[in-house]
This record gives structure tokens, C-alpha cells and sequence, in this order.
């Protein structure tokens, strides 16, 4: 009963197999593997972007903080939600590889934000002098931080408004593949033909062992990726284990089935907590992860009992039995509907 992390989760057979596959004599390395080239033709394909450029990093922070470093100036303000993972979960990094960039958090009280909102806090144009930091790009997740997923028409107006200014978008997607599954859209419908100028495309939390894919649909954007990621210390000279993960992880659309089971268990979830008289579930819960309230005893009961999730705020071993903490539980590709029915039985 693992709901701790998405991250906490197996990597697929297929992904361990093709590794293993690449593991087979000499290849080509830092990046100039024949596999590398089928991957970005993939990846093109999947988008339906053939001019994109297509890079691999092992991390979602590497791949976050890069793409942020060849899209902002030293003094530019990257807007992004008051949640992000670039603000809370990244130490630092997308300030540091833009050489001193500013996070400006926009309030996003269920995770997303609204161009309205967006719109307010970078200002009218034209209004910030030299004193200030100018409007940079602009970052939005998907899969949110909090569970909910951007509509199409949402991130479009987004999209609308970053173009309007003379700004950039992009797409912090470590659980794209979750929303592309909930939305049932394209890939290119969710990000380049909406505006996205970037995007992150996470591997690791959907069962790959650790890759994730930069992607510009600006290719001229893309320009210093190497030399930035290279500098960074981010680039595999074996770099043929990423590629043989990310072409794993695309064929067939295993990608896409991966993240409907997480899905399709976190529905199963969410539906036996609202159930629940004592739960209340605090976001959207539109993709793979929930975040509930419980009373402590509650949570205490479950994690006695083999249950494994973060607490948001609080110890639930010790303390007031009727104060209620927040739970944060994500389910991954590899959960299964029986182990969340066998956790909704527990919690009674």
C-alpha cells in the first residue's frame, strides 16, 4: 500500500529489459547513439512536431532548470504558481542555471494558474524599468502540484497572453503522460499548438528508471541546450541507457498505458475516500495524486497497519488524536486497483 511517491514506484520490465538490451557490446556515446536518433524521430512523431529538438537528461530538475536557462536572461522574473516544483522541490537550480533569475509566484489556490491572475502579477506592459526584473517566461505544470490538470482552453489562454507580451511558455510535464490521459487530447494539442514553447517530458514517475526528455518546439530556443547541459555535468556519456529507456518507454504507447493504470487507481481511490465521513479531499484530484484530509488517529491507524504516504503538516504518530493532517497519496503505474481496495478497507 504505497502511496508515498510516484518516484517510490518499480521501473517497467520493458524499461530494465531495454537496458539491459544497450548494455550489449560498444556503442557510439554522449548522445550520438542510433538510438538517440530514433527517439527524437519518435518524439517528433508523437508531437507532431518534426522540427523540434529533442535532448535527454536523467532528472526533471536537470531538465526543468536547463530548458528555464535557455529561455530566461540573469534578469528576468520566471512567473510560475505559488506551488511549483521549481520553487519548492528544485534547491535553487532554475535560478541558478539562468544565471540569477527570479521566481515570481503567481497565487494558484488549486494549483493552476489563470491568465487573469498571471496577467495581474506580471503587470501592465511596459512598466517595469531597469530597477525591476522584466517578464521572463512563464512555467506551468502539468499534472499540477496538487493534482488537478490544466483544460486545454486554460492552458491556451496562458498560451495567448505569453505570446501577446513577447513571452515564453513552458511546460513542467514530469506527469505529462498522466494528463494526457485524463484530457484524452494529443500530445501536440496540450502543449505546442496551445502555446507551449518548451516542454519537460517526465520518464521517471511514469516507470522509467530515470530519464526525462527536454523538447522545444522552437528549435531555435534550443541553441545552447548542449553547452548548458554539458557545463552542468548533466550529460551521460553512456548516454545510451537514456535513450534505450525513452525508446522503451515510448513503443507502443506504453507511455500513455502506464499512466492510465495510475490513473485508473487513483480514481478507485479518491472515490473510496470521498466515501469516507471523515475524509475531505482538498484539491482536484483529476490525475494521479490526492490530497485528503484526515484526523491523525486516522492516519496513524493506516500507517500501523502498512500504509505509506507523506504527511503534509504535521507528525501523525504523536499529538491530538482528533487534529486533522493533510495526506498527500500518489498512485503509480504499477499500484493495481486491488492493493487501493485492500487500503480502503483498512480505512473502514
Amino acid at each position: 500500500m504505497q502511496f508515498a511517491s510516484d518516484n517510490a514506484g518499480p521501473a517497467h520490465p520493458a524499461i530494465l529489459e531495454a537496458i539491459a538490451k544497450a548494455n550489449d557490446g560498444h556503442q557510439r556515446a554522449y548522445g550520438s547513439e542510433s538510438a538517440m536518433d530514433r527517439v527524437r524521430a519518435r518524439i517528433r512523431e508523437i508531437f507532431e512536431a518534426p522540427q523540434a529538438e529533442v535532448h535527454l537528461v536523467a532528472t526533471g530538475t536537470a531538465a526543468n532548470a536547463l530548458i528555464l536557462g535557455c529561455m530566461a536572461k540573469p534578469w528576468d522574473a520566471v512567473f510560475c504558481s505559488e506551488h511549483a516544483h521549481i520553487e519548492h522541490d528544485e534547491g535553487n537550480a532554475p535560478e541558478f542555471y539562468t544565471g540569477g533569475a527570479k521566481l515570481s509566484l503567481v497565487p494558484a489556490p488549486d494549483g493552476r494558474i489563470t491568465a487573469a491572475e498571471l496577467d495581474r502579477v506580471i503587470g501592465p506592459v511596459g512598466a517595469r524599468s531597469f530597477h525591476n526584473a522584466q517578464p521572463g517566461p512563464i512555467s506551468i505544470t502539468q499534472v499540477t502540484e496538487t493534482g488537478s490538470v490544466y483544460a486545454l482552453d486554460q492552458i491556451c489562454a496562458i498560451g495567448d497572453l505569453a505570446r501577446a507580451r513577447g513571452q515564453r511558455l513552458h511546460m513542467d510535464g514530469a506527469r505529462f503522460a498522466n494528463a494526457v490521459a485524463a484530457l484524452g487530447c494529443s500530445p501536440a494539442d496540450m502543449t505546442w499548438r496551445a502555446g507551449v514553447d518548451a516542454l519537460s517530458f517526465g520518464g521517471t514517475k511514469n516507470g522509467c528508471l530515470g530519464v526525462e526528455a527536454a523538447i522545444f518546439f522552437d528549435p531555435a530556443l534550443a541553441a545552447d541546450f548542449a553547452l548548458r547541459r554539458k557545463r552542468g555535468g548533466h550529460l551521460f556519456s553512456k548516454h545510451r541507457f537514456l535513450s534505450a529507456q525513452m525508446e522503451a518507454y515510448l513503443a507502443g504507447d506504453l507511455w500513455r498505458d502506464l499512466a492510465r493504470r495510475a490513473n485508473a487507481a487513483c480514481t478507485k481511490l479518491v472515490a473510496g475516500l470521498l466515501a469516507h465521513p471523515e475524509a475531505e479531499i482538498l484539491h482536484p484530484a483529476e490525475a494521479n495524486l490526492v490530497f485528503v484530509s484526515l484526523p491523525r488517529a486516522t492516519l496513524r491507524r493506516l500507517i500501523e497497519a502498512g500504509a505509506d504516504f507523506y504527511v503534509m503538516d504535521g507528525d501523525p504518530m504523536t499529538g491530538d488524536p482528533a487534529e486533522r493532517l493533510t495526506a498527500r497519496m500518489v498512485c503509480d503505474w504499477s499500484l493495481g486497483e486491488e492493493r487501493v481496495a485492500r487500503f480502503l478497507s483498512l480505512l473502514g
